[in-house]
């Protein structure tokens, strides 16, 4: 409590106005001060990537096999593989992640259980991604026989992103007020009919944020890909994800970037470029759809 008016204050009491005003401030100027220095070296590296590759970004480079001669390189067996990954593993990770949250939120109770799934899940979301690679390796490629392919990196980094997505799921659930699942109950719906009409439009906008940053963070995977079989110099666009062989965007990157010769590295600086374009693409898709579930949008 403040001591009264008219009274010193007396030892061990809260500070004076003045000084937690002094300290407000500093805390807002450390604050700044970290976001500005984390926005100008953001800067200072896309500037560089643009003066390094971009001369070399234009529709040849988009369309065209990598090559070994730098003037002919393209990334555009890359960048299909990079959409065919990104593609299958948005497909498996949305039904899957939010099942199993709206399980862990709605059905399994607050019991022994599910305490335990939920532990386990929150570990897995902190597991190595080679560890997943090795996973893959020995489930989906050895064990299933599904092959180097894009279907088992798929299937491997949605492993990867999936416990993530549930804990997002989940907690955009949880992020639902409680009158609107007392008032779906009130006018006589079923569960699933509260979960379907009432919960999930509610919590659309926090799920859909999760979803789309853990399938960013699968699209700049490399660690697990390597493993699963994603090969440095592919000549042909990946058609069929079940059977052919692919490379990825952040693979093709690397092969370039580990050549001694000048024109890779801009080449590897182009590529670098369109990788943060795709990314920006789906966070601008996340934050657009974000919008029109917050204004109402319906399932």
């Amino acid at each position: 409590m403040t001591s009264p008016v008219g009274t010193a204050p007396r030892a061990g009491e809260p500070t004076t106005l003045a000084s937690r005003r002094v300290k407000n401030a500093l805390f807002s100027l450390l604050a700044f001060a970290a976001i500005f220095i984390s926005m100008v070296t953001l800067a200072g590296l896309l500037i560089d990537l643009v003066a390094q590759g971009g001369s070399s970004l234009d529709t040849q480079f988009l369309t065209s096999s990598p090559s070994r001669i730098p003037a002919k390189a393209g990334i555009l067996p890359a960048l299909v593989g990079t959409l065919w990954v990104t593609l299958l593993v948005a497909l498996i990770t949305f039904p899957i992640g939010i099942g199993a949250a709206i399980y862990l939120e709605e059905y399994a109770g607050r019991g022994r259980i599910a305490r335990l799934l939920k532990i386990n899940i929150s570990n897995l979301a902190g597991v190595p991604s080679i560890v997943y690679g090795i996973f893959g390796l020995a489930i989906f490629v050895r064990g299933l026989d599904l092959g180097r392919t894009v279907f088992a990196a798929s299937l491997t980094l949605s492993l990867l992103i999936l416990p993530v997505v549930i804990i997002s799921s989940a907690e955009a659930l949880k992020a639902v007020p409680p009158s609107q699942r007392e008032a779906a109950y009130a006018l006589g719906a079923t569960r699933w009919q509260v979960i379907r009409r009432a919960l999930l439009p509610a919590a659309a906008p926090g799920i859909l944020t999760g979803i789309v940053l853990a399938v960013g963070r699968a699209v700049g995977e490399t660690a697990p890909l390597i493993l699963i079989g994603a090969v440095t110099f592919v000549t042909f666009v990946p058609t069929n994800p079940f059977e052919d062989k692919y490379t990825v965007l952040p693979i093709q990157i690397f092969n370039w970037a580990n050549r001694p010769q000048e024109a890779f590295l801009e080449i590897s600086a182009a590529a670098i470029l369109v990788l943060i374009a795709l990314m920006l693409l789906l966070n601008g898709a996340a934050i657009y759809l974000r919008a029109r579930l917050s204004r109402g949008l319906q399932w």
